[in-house]
């Protein structure tokens, strides 16, 4: 997505320094009781959630928030591996007619938005097609919307209807040739030519079901009153510390799922097959930039899962990738899961320095992705030779990428081949990086990098938030990020350097290489097939050797659960997972006494 969809997310997303005030403040927000009988979920986020706009969700944080409040009409179903899309708010996957050109959707009957006062007498009506059109026009329509790349030129007059909106020669009310309501519970797309990845923008949060009424009477602040069809209602938004939701009360049928491998079966995934969703009563997500924090409290008991920081992992994984005598005591489990991802530090291309290829290889040949991957990763990461992760098609498996570092002294040889004989003549190059301690530690570790070859770098360390807005604007020289999936297909990550794409779109670097946009563009309708994937290697290997990006790790995710947690399995596209887990009250009370 524009900006991931999923999502971008900070280079790193945990942070390590110990601060006492914030241990404290944290231990003692998470220290609230719960009620006797009351299923709650404790969540750690780590960074700030900047609102709950689903047009606006480019990154993880916001995408899990939306996530848990409103729907899309097809969602990924929660046990199959490989990542399989099914119907959601859609009665039943679309039928797909002209070639693949037109998809045409009934929707479920009876899906009501939440209770709310931007309804007559505070009670959500229902969800109808012409919801899903509404919804889908007002990321056509908002300049500001980032998941409009995801479409761009995809639906039949919806470009045209975005430039008269602009011209004020059209509204909201205005129609799409491409998007209609048929009727009452029947919604039809036409595209402008066959696109394969059409069905994975129905799971996106960008395109969740958003009521008019709600961002009529909220306004502005309707990034902060979420109304949606959602398994949660939200009921307290501190943003820098708290999200509390409560269990929909009016929220649809819709069950556990039934069907998963004999290992979810013998992993107890499928103890609750058939039973309605939710199953917690309440969620609270407690938000905390810093790591130690978030560790004392799952320390203690009070978070319910946790993603090992980086300054404890060897206290808690053995050499050989399992849990602690220790923490297996305590009837906590470990879930080790490679990760769609990819991080990278990017060269913002609006900036001519940059254009120097010779320069951009002697920076990524002076940069140690293997002592930053043992430094920041514990050595679990996969160290990147280009931008497509393994697990899909498009990655080369042994490909080796001559620039990637180290190599001082080629990366030396280099420098002063592009002008710069030991830096002179270059200005200090600013780095910025999201503010948690472990990205400022990223950022001096490249500082050093490049010092051994004369390159002075400034490292700058930004609010998540306020990161975003200056890659948006072009406000940066280089800067530290990830990418996770938003989909399971190497288009997703290649869209990132499509020059189209430019910022604020989700090629935040701004790269714009004709060869590239050309097979990029030559992939639009191409199905899964040997040719197609062919391409996209192609394009893996021209990413790789002129470096728009300064290739970083494919990361694994190593999560800790509370041995009272039920149906916990690592979803790369996690919006809306929390209506499956669930909490064993028995026995949260009989492990508790080992805390």
């Amino acid at each position: 997505m524009k900006e991931k969809m999923k999502k971008s997310i900070p280079f790193f997303t945990l942070a390590s320094s110990f601060l006492l005030s914030g241990a404290i403040f944290f231990l003692v927000s998470c220290a609230k009781k719960d009620k006797a009988g009351e299923k709650v979920l404790h969540l750690p986020v780590s960074a700030k959630i900047k609102g709950m706009d689903p047009i606006y969700t480019n990154d993880r944080y916001s995408v899990n928030a939306v996530g848990r409040v409103y729907e899309g009409l097809l969602s990924y179903h929660y046990l199959k591996r490989p990542f399989v899309l099914e119907p959601n708010l859609a009665l039943a996957m679309p039928q797909v007619q002209d070639g693949g050109k037109t998809y045409t959707f009934k929707l479920r009957p009876g899906v009501l938005f939440h209770d709310d006062k931007c309804f007559p007498g505070g009670k959500g009506r229902e969800m109808v097609a012409q919801d899903v059109v509404y919804s889908f026009k007002r990321t056509i329509a908002n300049p500001k919307a980032l998941g409009w790349w995801v479409i761009d030129g995809k639906i039949a007059g919806g470009n045209d209807f975005r430039e008269k909106v602009a011209k004020g020669k059209a509204t909201m009310e205005s129609p799409i040739e491409g998007l209609k309501a048929l009727d009452r519970y029947t919604v039809q797309f036409k595209l402008t030519e066959p696109f394969p990845q059409f069905l994975y923008a129905f799971a996106m949060t960008f395109f969740f079901v958003v009521p008019h009424e709600a961002v009529k009477h909220y306004g502005e602040e309707f990034i902060n009153h979420p109304v949606g069809t959602g398994p949660f209602t939200l009921k307290e938004f501190k943003r820098t510390n708290r999200i509390v939701l409560h269990k929909n009360p009016t929220f649809r049928k819709k069950l556990y799922p039934s069907e998963g491998t004999p290992e979810d079966r013998k992993e107890g995934l499928l103890a609750d097959a058939g039973k309605q969703l939710p199953l917690v009563d309440k969620l609270v997500i407690h938000i905390n930039v810093e790591s130690q924090p978030r560790w004392l409290s799952f320390q203690a008991g009070k978070l319910d899962l946790l993603e090992i920081p980086k300054d404890n992992f060897d206290t808690v994984v053995t050499p050989s990738r399992n849990l602690s005598p220790k923490m297996k005591k305590k009837g906590i489990k470990l879930h080790i899961t490679p990760a769609l991802d990819v991080t990278y530090t990017a060269f913002q291309h609006k900036n001519k320095l940059f254009s120097n290829l010779k320069l951009r290889r002697a920076m990524s040949l002076a940069n140690d992705p293997h002592i930053s991957n043992n430094l920041f990763y514990s050595s679990t990461a996969l160290v990147a030779q280009s931008i497509i992760p393994p697990g899909i098609a498009g990655f080369i498996s042994g490909f080796k990428n001559q620039w990637v570092g180290p190599d001082v002294k080629r990366a030396k040889k280099l420098l002063a081949e592009a002008g710069y004989p030991g830096g002179k003549g270059l200005p200090v190059i600013t780095f910025d990086t999201s503010a948690s301690t472990v990205s400022r530690q990223i950022g001096e570790f490249f500082k050093k990098r490049m010092d051994l070859i004369g390159i002075k770098v400034q490292v700058i360390t930004n609010p998540w938030p306020e990161l975003q807005k200056k890659i948006q604007t072009a406000q940066t020289m280089i800067h530290s990020l990830a990418w996770g999936a938003d989909y399971p297909d190497a288009h997703n990550f290649l869209q990132l350097l499509y020059g189209p794409n430019k910022a604020p779109g989700s090629n935040g670097s701004n790269y714009n290489d004709p060869e590239f946009n050309q097979l990029f563009e030559s992939i639009r309708t191409l199905h899964d097939s040997p040719e197609r994937t062919k391409l996209y290697e192609k394009m893996y290997k021209i990413a790789a050797d002129r470096l728009p990006w300064i290739y970083g790790v494919h990361r694994q995710s190593f999560i800790m659960t509370q041995g009272w947690l039920k149906n916990f399995k690592k979803m790369e596209f996690e919006q809306g997972t929390e209506q499956y887990l669930s909490i064993d009250l028995e026995k949260k009370k009989q492990l508790q006494a080992h805390f």
